[in-house]
């Protein structure tokens, strides 16, 4: 990190201005050089108005903010020019930047630098990302309560609290001479061991919530041909998304969209009709239905009411039995033939989607089943990212090793391996504990100028 690097920070576009990042010890010196007025004895944190100059020839006009180390982003020495907002101008300014001395910043790189100079950890700069790409309030405000170091409060009490008790052991081990070290024994390391179990089983259940906030709801409708799938979609739309027909087949491939209930979104997926066919385009979009099924998290399984339960639908019943389902019962408006006795009572929602009727009984289900009206926005702290749940549960699992340990009255020192292990890993999710290859895939996410 001896070098300084640039990139541009704002999309690049026809737009009002543009920004370019440049952080590192050379920064301000680099971008003197091309600059007409002279930045190197400016105050902290001020902004220069002036030119930037190639050849003592005007490139552009623009406005210099300075922010000296150790209070920035990367805590380096950082310079933002704000240039016009072109794209030849842009990357003009960039091009002079870089024949100068400055290297063009890997994607995430100034977070990547933020996090390797102590100003924030992994999970704050997971939040940063989150921020990034919030999509509802609710996501915005999960990311801004990630960034803010809530969570990772969390983590390091959790820390503290297996810290403290290796501290006691060690004391133990090292020093049995001391007589007023309390003597540490399984039976006291139990009760602590559990409590630290207890914390992490809350993250992981509230890690739920976190990804219905961050990523949605992914809702997959199922259903053989002519139920309704493709109305149901454009109805819960409100728009003609799918193209509806009376002719089976019709919808072949998946069609996609977004609404939100309670401020959480539903990625909702219409799929082709479940049915044995000879034709192989359909069959290719009965195969990608049953594919999506394994991957949602929610499947509203339509069927009609003036058609008996036949061999197809208890299949395709028995298929979603361990997933989250709920029954539409649609054309309600048409002759009963469908014996409601053989389906699950309570996940069952009435529907003539003709008469727009039962829409609203739909979406109350599914607030239900989520508890969607009930996340609480004023002080949640939820892990949302799918790896630090995986190492969550990796914790979980080093735990119950330890309670075994106990059980079978391990020596006390051969508890302590597992307890380090348990604090190593925890270290992971918050970058005290951490690998290269880690870190640098977990960056490489970012954009370039963040």
């Amino acid at each position: 990190m001896d070098d300084t690097i640039v990139a541009i920070s704002t999309s690049l576009g026809v737009g009002a201005i543009s920004i370019i990042r440049v952080s590192g010890k050379d920064a301000i010196n680099i971008v003197n050089k091309v600059f007409t007025k002279n930045l190197l004895n400016q105050e902290s944190h001020t902004i220069h108005y002036g030119h930037i100059i190639e050849n003592k020839q005007m490139i552009d006009e623009v406005l210099v903010t300075i922010m000296k180390s150790p209070k920035t982003f990367t805590t380096e020495d950082t310079v933002e020019i704000n240039c016009h907002g072109g794209i030849a101008v842009t990357n003009k300014v960039l091009e002079i930047l870089l024949n100068n001395g400055c290297r063009l910043a890997e994607p995430g790189e100034f977070t990547k630098r933020a996090y390797l100079n102590g100003r924030i950890d992994l999970i704050e700069a997971d939040g940063i990302m989150d921020m990034i790409n919030a999509k509802s309030e609710k996501a915005l405000k999960l990311a801004v309560n990630t960034m803010n170091g809530s969570l990772s409060k969390k983590i390091k009490d959790l820390r503290d609290l297996i810290s403290d008790i290796l501290v006691n052991i060690s004391v133990n081990i090292d020093y049995p001479e001391y007589d007023d070290t309390p003597k540490i024994t399984n039976d006291i390391i139990l009760p602590k061991i559990k409590e630290v179990e207890n914390n992490i089983k809350n993250l992981i259940d509230e890690s739920q919530n976190g990804k219905i906030i961050k990523e949605g709801i992914d809702t997959v409708i199922i259903g053989k041909p002519n139920v309704g799938k493709s109305s149901l979609l454009n109805a819960l739309l409100e728009e003609n998304k799918a193209i509806v027909t009376d002719i089976p087949g019709t919808t072949r491939d998946i069609v996609e969209g977004i609404i939100s209930i309670d401020g959480i979104h539903l990625n909702i997926i219409d799929t082709a009709g479940i049915r044995k066919t000879e034709d192989i385009v359909e069959s290719i979009g009965v195969e990608k239905s049953f594919e999506y099924i394994d991957k949602a998290d929610l499947v509203i399984y339509l069927l009609n009411n003036n058609e008996a339960l036949d061999k197809e639908d208890k299949e395709i019943l028995d298929k979603i039995k361990d997933k989250n389902y709920i029954i539409g019962i649609n054309k309600m408006d048409l002759d009963n033939n469908l014996d409601i006795n053989l389906l699950e009572k309570e996940k069952i929602v009435k529907l003539s989607i003709k008469e727009n009727k039962g829409l609203s009984d739909l979406k109350n289900k599914i607030k239900v089943m989520y508890n969607t009206s009930s996340i609480d926005l004023g002080d949640f702290t939820y892990i949302s990212n799918a790896e630090n749940v995986s190492t969550l549960k990796n914790c979980l699992n080093k735990v119950n090793d330890i309670k075994l340990g106990i059980e079978r009255f391990l020596p006390i020192d051969m508890i302590e391996i597992d307890i380090k292990s348990l604090w190593n890993l925890l270290g992971k999710i918050t970058g005290d504990t951490y690998q290269d290859e880690l870190i640098d895939k977990m960056f490489s996410k970012f954009c370039l100028g963040k």
